[in-house]
């Protein structure tokens, strides 16, 4: 199987928390990117649950929590993955440090910065209703 991921997916497991409205599914982060996160699927998720949610989890040993707005991607039986639509920029932050000492590359990680913009920007052009 080929490998098509263009970023680099840091394995971090920690309990997570997913949001939309009143509706709340704890769950377990997986793996997470720039660009996404990979979770265990929730108990009582369907297919049905759409649209963007707010995905919160805490780094290990400290009080720092990141938020992300997600959308669900791709679902299987175990497995929910999501796709970030916005991030703060105190969560990116953090999101990058974790990100640049899992990969243990800068350089890596500028590329990774470039490609998360370029995936931002066709976003916006094919779906030009999601950000308004």
């Amino acid at each position: 199987m080929i490998e098509r991921r263009r970023f680099f997916r840091a394995v971090y497991s920690t309990p997570a928390r997913l949001q939309q409205g009143e509706h709340i599914w704890s769950t377990t982060l997986l793996d997470l990117s720039l660009q996404g996160a990979l979770l265990a699927r929730p108990k009582q998720w369907t297919d049905q649950n759409t649209g963007l949610f707010t995905l919160s989890f805490s780094l290990a040993d400290s009080e720092i929590q990141i938020n992300m707005e997600v959308e669900p991607t791709h679902l299987d039986s175990k497995k929910l993955g999501v796709y970030c639509h916005h991030i703060d920029i105190d969560s990116a932050s953090h999101l990058r440090r974790l990100i640049e000492l899992n990969a243990g590359d800068t350089e890596l990680l500028l590329r990774e910065f470039a490609h998360l913009l370029e995936d931002h920007q066709e976003h916006e052009r094919t779906h030009p209703s999601d950000s308004e």
